[in-house]
């Protein structure tokens, strides 16, 4: 039997054992008034299973290619999300842990060659790119569409790795290297228009797959925040300080402080970190905080530091929505919760309602289409049983009966949906299910 269809069975397992401790009564989340759905519980399995049985491949090298699903290709950021699930079995069990290891060597393997691609293939390939780019991408990308999440999303699975395992074996050379190199590419970004040798051009597509201004995007001013090319949608920024996106750089260079200080003993190098993660979180509360008149201060999606601003959010995490999973500050905080009233209106542009759901979509997906992501994660960032209850029941009817998550569907007929397969998706949703089931509400978020 191979490794992988060992793991395989072994994760299978585990999932049942989920429905199982559910299906008894004895889910954490029933004490809080928390019900699940028995549809939802019905499709667990083969949605925890998405990501190993579809999406991975174990190398000889002991590295592990994600690839995103329909797409043949691995996003950094992708990758990391889908197998959030599984990080809670690695204490338990040596494959996990050898999956999610060999995915973080993998990672960084891929930030050491193009640190600003988004996506890598399995192997070299000279004409395997996403599009007609220039530049022309090396024979490794897929694409390289800078985001500053594709570059938080392997410190963020790390640091999570390392907390709950203690392992040191993915913490080599090479990411002591790939840590130096984030934080000087960050550094260079925050002065993008005098700084940074990066531009981005596609041919033959919509204006939200390239850049403007010749492509370095639009001009933008000096805040401390880093710049960023692209939304974790891959659509390009209106304006290049995306605040979520930098939130998500202030919770993982203060993860990588602790790696540096803890693994490497550098502490200079994490203080390092640390003063970039300050710097950028000072830029976050200058310039990326409004008044809005009918729900008080409360974030912008962009800025870029001339006092212009987008004010919407997007399905894709890092998002407005998920900023207490992120971790950057709690579902309680005040800022928070005015934006987030904010974004679960109407005065959203990507906010819809309709006949079966309601919830968030995005411009890169068609109007009146939400996203099971953002579902997933209203719950998962709601203290409240009432709108987790309604949630879940939201979820249980726009599967189209498929058994799975879908990327964005329409909110008056989930059977149009993007994307019969996507493997993120149906792990935010096995992570929310496992949460509830294990853990309950969180008072943290």
């Amino acid at each position: 039997m191979s490794d992988l269809k060992r793991l395989q069975d072994e994760l299978k397992a585990l999932a049942h054992n989920l429905v199982q401790k559910a299906q008894d009564g004895e889910a954490a989340s029933e004490k809080q008034g928390v019900r699940i759905p028995a549809k939802l519980l019905d499709i667990l399995p083969q949605c925890f299973m998405s990501t190993i049985e579809t999406t991975t491949k174990l190398k000889d090298d002991g590295m592990s290619y994600i690839f995103t699903g329909d797409i043949p290709a691995m996003w950094l950021r992708d990758s990391s999300a889908q197998v959030i699930h599984y990080l809670p079995l690695a204490s338990e069990s040596s494959a996990v842990a050898e999956l999610i290891s060999g995915l973080i060597r993998q990672q960084i393997a891929y930030i050491l060659i193009d640190p600003y691609a988004n996506a890598f293939n399995e192997e070299p390939q000279e004409e395997a790119h996403y599009g007609e780019d220039l530049p022309v991408p090396g024979p490794w990308v897929w694409e390289q569409k800078y985001e500053i999440d594709s570059l938080c999303y392997p410190l963020w699975l790390s640091w999570h790795y390392y907390k709950k395992t203690g392992d040191h074996t993915p913490f080599d050379e090479d990411f002591l290297e790939a840590c130096k190199t984030i934080m000087n590419l960050w550094k260079v970004e925050q002065n993008h228009s005098e700084d940074s040798p990066y531009w981005f051009k596609r041919s033959n597509c919509p204006p939200q797959d390239t850049l403007s201004h010749d492509g370095k995007g639009a001009p933008v001013k000096h805040t401390g925040m880093t710049w960023s090319g692209f939304r974790p949608s891959d659509d390009a920024c209106v304006y290049g300080y995306l605040i979520p996106s930098n939130m998500f750089a202030v919770v993982t260079l203060r993860y990588m402080a602790e790696l540096l200080e803890d693994i490497y003993q550098e502490k200079e190098l994490a203080e390092e970190a640390i003063e970039l993660a300050d710097m950028i979180d000072t830029g976050i509360h200058e310039y990326g905080i409004v008044e809005h008149e009918t729900y008080g201060p409360m974030y912008a999606y962009e800025t870029d530091g001339f006092g212009n601003y987008v004010l919407m959010d997007d399905a894709n995490v890092p998002s407005l929505l998920s900023i207490p999973y992120l971790g950057y500050t709690t579902a309680d905080d005040p800022i928070y919760q005015n934006t987030r009233k904010f974004i679960l209106s109407k005065e959203n542009p990507y906010y819809y309602e309709g006949k079966v759901a309601k919830g968030i979509g995005s411009p890169h997906t068609p109007e009146e289409y939400i996203w099971h992501i953002a579902l997933n994660m209203q719950a998962m960032t709601s203290k409240d049983a009432e709108e987790v209850n309604e949630l879940l029941e939201m979820v249980a009817r726009t599967d189209a009966d498929t058994g799975y998550m879908h990327e964005g569907f329409h909110v008056d007929d989930p059977a149009q949906f993007t994307r019969p397969w996507f493997a993120w998706s149906n792990s935010l949703f096995s992570s929310l299910l496992q949460q509830l089931i294990t853990e309950g509400l969180h008072s943290n978020r």
